[in-house]
């Protein structure tokens, strides 16, 4: 509660209290002192549950997710590892050194065979087709169709949305996406619309987090649509530098519709918080992705050797707010137990809260097997609590933004999500930015497997 609200709730106690303790003085005997005394007691008690009434009004309106949708490309966008390696084989500007690079990286990256990729892809010279219209087409195709998706799920008419939101890093066209999809639905013309761009893979939790801070500020029962993707026509790279070869190698299309609001209506999780943590002040985090020119003059995202321990420090750093958020009473007692004992033993060993006491399901962003590697050594996860990253990598790629919800997906279709369930989603991107939100469920899906559809049956794998 703020200042504020603090204020009033102390004010609205303190005139019922005097009131009361005004008629418990009261002489029986005086039934006029006793009439003015009920006058003042029914003030109190009416001015004090005015002001409740109004403490209560200003507190931020829960925040609901009512469905989401996931793209899935035909099967005619398909990149298996062969034809990957074939086409990078007889691009003219790759050398023997980085072909051999992206072969081994491939091999190790956790992919699957069914991954997709825009069309310039497959095309020799694909560099010389990247150009705005196949852009646009591409952006058309993925967010279409998960909005498509999404509206026939949650039965809803477009001209009912209040809020849009979207995040693409590297594409940032004119009109923008927001403008495109409200003139693809006929959106109303007072319709709030966001587009962010260049904040990397964790953008679609900060797009959600946007999202709930305007749907709060609205009437109740307004609706957003949080769109995440990222458009890989305009962003493929021609070089040769090894670390700029790395999105080249694991990132695929795809992307997410997702519809909240602060009506409970037809809702399907209930959203608990959400911890947004940027490390851009310190150098080293600042520059560990950063997008810039080789000594050819192309462009690309070079992934420093830094990334890994940026990202274990940023992540420890969320955690430790989103913590005290989420664990149960037991694990926080015992790590205030252990700060004690060891401020005053010193030797004493600080205890690791366990994370998996405050949630159900974990979706880790799935940006690749060293990501998910890492992050499951540093938290002592299970093999079942990275699960759906791991599917999620080896079915869609790296899909940037959208792949949280992937794996959302991948727990639903194997019918593990239960009411009541909580789920922790925590996503990566330059800045560099680590971005948590929690989830509870409040009715888990039964009747269809989304992105997953038709090959849930074959997971999980050995990848």
């Amino acid at each position: 509660m703020n200042p504020h609200k603090f204020i009033l709730a102390v004010v609205s106690m303190s005139l019922t209290t005097a009131a009361i303790a005004v008629m418990a003085e009261n002489n029986p005997n005086d039934q006029t002192q006793a009439l003015n005394h009920s006058y003042i007691l029914l003030f109190g008690l009416f001015l004090a549950t005015a002001v409740t009434v109004y403490i209560v009004k200003q507190r931020p309106r829960t925040v609901y997710l009512i469905d989401y949708a996931c793209f899935r490309a035909p099967s005619t966008y398909r990149v298996p590892y062969a034809t990957f390696v074939e086409h990078v084989r007889q691009v003219s500007y790759f050398s023997e050194r980085s072909i051999r690079f992206m072969t081994r990286l491939l091999e190790r990256s956790g992919l699957g065979e069914e991954t997709s990729l825009p069309r310039l892809a497959t095309y020799i010279q694909g560099y010389k087709y990247a150009t705005l219209e196949e852009a646009r087409k591409e952006v058309e195709l993925v967010i279409f169709s998960a909005i498509d998706d999404l509206f026939a799920k949650a039965s809803i008419d477009p001209s009912t949305i209040d809020i849009v939101v979207v995040n693409c890093s590297g594409f940032s066209p004119a009109p923008s996406m927001p403008d495109m999809i409200v003139n693809r639905y006929k959106m109303r013309s007072d319709i709030r619309s966001f587009h962010l761009s260049g904040m990397g893979c964790s953008a679609g939790l900060i797009s959600v987090d946007l999202a709930k801070n305007l749907l709060q500020a609205m009437p109740q029962g307004a609706r957003a649509l949080v769109v995440s993707t990222e458009t890989l026509t305009p962003n493929f790279y021609a070089g040769n530098e090894r670390a700029m070869l790395l999105p080249y190698c694991l990132f695929r299309m795809g992307a997410s519709a997702v519809l909240l609001s602060t009506s409970p209506a037809k809702a399907r999780f209930r959203l608990k918080g959400i911890v947004r943590t940027l490390t851009a002040a310190d150098d080293k985090s600042y520059k560990c992705i950063h997008q810039e020119e080789d000594d050819k003059g192309n462009t690309g995202a070079n992934l420093t050797t830094d990334i890994v321990d940026v990202a274990a420090n940023t992540l420890k750093t969320n955690i430790t707010t989103l913590a005290p958020l989420i664990l149960p009473v037991s694990e926080k007692l015992m790590f205030a137990r252990s700060f004690i004992s060891r401020k005053l033993f010193k030797r004493t060993k600080l205890y690791v809260p366990n994370l998996t006491t405050g949630f159900d399901h974990i979706c880790v962003h799935a940006g690749g097997r060293a990501v998910i590697d890492g992050i499951q050594r540093s938290l002592r996860l299970s093999d079942e609590h990275v699960e759906p990253s791991r599917m999620t990598l080896h079915r869609f790629g790296n899909t940037s933004s959208s792949s949280l919800w992937y794996e959302l997906a991948y727990i639903e279709a194997k019918r593990h999500m239960h009411k009541g369930d909580r789920v922790w989603m925590t996503g990566f991107g330059s800045g560099f930015k680590c971005n948590s939100a929690v989830w509870e469920c409040i009715v888990s899906a039964h009747d269809e497997d989304g992105p997953w559809a038709g090959c849930i049956h074959r997971y999980p794998c050995i990848p």
